[in-house]
């Protein structure tokens, strides 16, 4: 979710000794795979799963070697730490755990194995969510990763606060007016709490424009990219209208105190204080904010499932869809240097088998893309809100996956920064902006909508 530019250097040296080969040599015969993968304190649901494919793959696979390499980072320092692996045949993975948005640049690099044939070989595949295998492939057609998972993104909100500010339940805004209006309430009725937070700023790095921005953006009718033209939309008024109804929440404190705000651990408060201590109304988030209050979960909360209530996000003016989501999601994908294709491949499909993949889609509250694992009792019953975030589905909206995307991402972050600060209007961030989606992917690469 977060990024420090400044890291860059020590980025570079923590993922030499993080990925490269500093093992002894391997005996006569025996082979390695070795498996990159994002691990955090409060995500730890992807190691538990690839701690026991590792013992049931080398149980089935005798003289084969697991090396797990958890990389402990944050989303975009993952991100940024893999990448830096992939560049050389000695240090790139194996099998690695690869964000959506980044397939189908990564293969532009060369950097991922296509897996076609060995898809078409593998019965398990056809049990997977035909939308959800968009995820993994590239410009060519082909497919390059598997699916882990997918996600949504909703209003989760205080009860306790709600009834407190006098405000109905089940709440359901039709508009952003219906926010502003609940927000102002509930810092009226109580100072103290934090009425509405949206992320913004680059400290939140992708989580700024996946859990707020895009939902604004969208919810206007309008776009970050036109997929007709294949070109980057600027000079949107749905951009500065976005901007605007930041600036009026952070202006009149109906959010976070900007420094807050720009802080990279702020979802931290919102998880572990905020919510659970009743100190904050509601906040755009994914579907899988209960794997952080469930049990096991970094913020245990048991509270919780009476506590919170989730609302879908509303379009500006209450017009079709009548509600807007941003999906993301995970895969994994094998390196395309590997030495050992087909048990790199095998190891993927043990790790992403139907027992493995229930007990990650439920341990990090994800929407499951396997139909067994959707229709399995323990999937329905993982917590309350399955039902709520899992149809959001249906009016959900993904990031454009091309390779200028991160440069894009990071001006829309600028833009938003500038207004929730006050230093720029938002037509003057706005205008920033547009300017530079030019000078990245060129004046003829854009088009005014």
């Amino acid at each position: 979710m977060l990024r420090r530019v400044s890291t860059a250097v020590s980025l570079v040296a923590a993922a030499v000794l993080a990925l490269a080969g500093c093992t002894p040599a391997e005996p006569a015969g025996a082979k390695t795979i070795k498996v990159a993968y994002q691990k955090t304190d409060s995500f730890t649901a992807l190691d538990t799963v690839f701690q026991d494919a590792k013992k049931e793959f080398e149980a089935a696979n005798q003289g084969v070697t697991v090396e797990l390499q958890p990389i402990q980072a944050n989303d975009d320092d993952y991100g940024t730490k893999l990448a830096l692996a992939l560049r050389s045949p000695s240090t790139a993975p194996d099998v690695f755990y690869e964000d959506t948005f980044k397939v189908r640049s990564d293969v532009d690099a060369g950097y991922l194995l296509n897996l076609d044939s060995r898809l078409k070989a593998w019965e398990d595949w056809g049990k997977f969510d035909a939308g959800a295998k968009e995820a993994g492939k590239a410009d060519d057609g082909g497919t390059y990763a598997v699916p882990l998972g997918t996600d949504t993104r909703t209003i989760w909100y205080n009860k306790k606060v709600f009834q407190a500010a006098g405000i109905g339940l089940p709440w359901r805004p039709a508009n952003w007016q219906d926010i502003l209006d609940t927000a102002r309430k509930i810092k009226a009725s109580n100072p103290a709490v934090i009425p509405f937070n949206m992320y913004a700023g680059k400290g939140t790095g992708e989580g700024t424009v996946m859990q707020g921005f895009y939902e604004l953006l969208y919810g206007t009718g309008a776009g970050l990219y036109d997929q007709d033209s294949k070109k980057w939309v600027v000079g949107s008024a749905g951009f500065k209208d976005s901007l605007t109804f930041l600036q009026t929440l952070y202006r009149e404190n109906l959010a976070v105190a900007p420094a807050d705000a720009l802080d990279p651990n702020v979802w931290k408060k919102v998880f572990g204080d905020w919510f659970p201590q009743a100190k904050l109304g509601a906040t755009v988030e994914g579907s899988y904010a209960p794997s952080f209050w469930q049990k096991g979960g970094s913020y245990e909360w048991p509270a919780y499932a009476q506590d919170m209530g989730v609302a879908p996000f509303p379009t500006q003016n209450g017009g079709a869809p009548g509600a807007v989501s941003m999906s993301g999601g995970w895969t994994l994908a094998v390196g395309s240097e590997t030495k050992q294709p087909d048990l790199a491949f095998k190891f993927l499909t043990t790790a992403l088998n139907e027992k493995n993949s229930l007990s990650f889609t439920v341990a990090s509250s994800q929407i499951a893309v396997r139909t067994d694992v959707a229709a399995d009792p323990g999937y329905q019953s993982a917590n309350p809100f399955v039902k709520d975030v899992s149809g959001l589905v249906a009016v959900t909206r993904y990031r454009p996956a091309t390779s200028d995307y991160p440069r894009i991402s990071a001006a829309v972050q600028e833009a938003t920064e500038a207004v929730i600060t006050g230093t720029k209007t938002p037509e003057q961030a706005a205008a920033d902006y547009d300017t530079a989606v030019a000078g990245i992917v060129g004046g003829d690469k854009t088009i005014r909508k």
